[in-house]
């Protein structure tokens, strides 16, 4: 009965798509199975053979966001400037993470639900768990920079179109204006599915009366933090820096 309405509500996920998203719609959705397939066919191998867990799943993640954006609208200024921008996001993301990693002395060997992994490390199973932390922050904040930075990009090639005379800090100022009012609901947006994703564990925490400064402090709720954090502040910085990319590829001198 799950299977079956796991099926349903995957083929109405498909065909609402489809009906509202029309042709790009139907471009998402090949890029969507492209990227789960990436994800599962070859950055999960990879990790357990070995590979370097963060640098890997950057890399993948970068390959995957360029393979989509190129599925999307070809091979253009404004899909050079969204991958661009993209790549830009998740690299902050990530090196923020490492850094918050560091300095709140957490890591992948922290996260709940790590302990069948250990037993796989303990078999012989070479795959990094220390940087699992990260590497999920890298997954989680690529929805969101794509999406940032592919609407900046595009706003800006609308607003070159119908004025061509728009100078590169025109573009600058009119992308920023744009960003700002993005960044508000993108953050709040991670932030949220974060939490969202562990509420259960949050109203048990809850529910043992703690007093505040345990709860903040505690371990899951550390990791959410700083997975959460890391990945808005890759989301915020990819605005500014997607905005420069566009405000020098589209007043590009011939």
């Amino acid at each position: 009965m799950l299977k079956k309405s796991a099926a349903l509500l995957m083929a109405a996920f498909l065909l609402v798509t489809v009906l509202v998203g029309g042709k790009t719609g139907a471009k998402s959705i090949l890029g969507l199975i492209l990227t789960v397939a990436a994800l599962l066919t070859l950055l999960i191998p990879l990790l357990l053979k070995g590979w370097p867990t963060v640098l890997t799943t950057f890399l993948l993640c970068s390959y995957v966001a360029v393979v989509c954006f190129v599925i999307l609208g070809g091979v253009n200024r404004k899909i050079l400037c969204a991958c661009l921008g993209t790549v830009a996001g998740m690299a902050l993301a990530m090196l923020f993470g490492l850094g918050a990693q560091a300095l709140a002395h957490v890591d992948g060997l922290r996260i709940s639900d790590v302990e069948p992994l250990l037993q796989l490390r303990q078999s012989g199973t070479p795959i990094g768990l220390r940087g699992l932390l990260v590497a999920g922050i890298i997954i989680s904040a690529l929805g969101a920079v794509m999406d940032v930075a592919m609407s900046i990009s595009s706003a800006l090639s609308e607003l070159k179109a119908v004025n061509p005379e728009l100078t590169r800090r025109d573009l600058w100022k009119s992308g920023r204006n744009i960003g700002r009012d993005m960044v508000g609901t993108m953050t709040n947006t991670l932030i949220l599915a974060f939490l969202g994703s562990g509420f259960t564990l949050i109203i048990y925490l809850y529910s043992l009366d703690l007093p505040w400064h345990e709860l903040m402090s505690s371990s899951y709720l550390a990791l959410e933090v700083v997975s959460g954090v890391a990945s808005a502040i890759g989301v915020i910085l990819s605005v500014p820096v997607t905005t420069i990319l566009g405000a020098v590829l589209f007043t590009k001198r011939k």
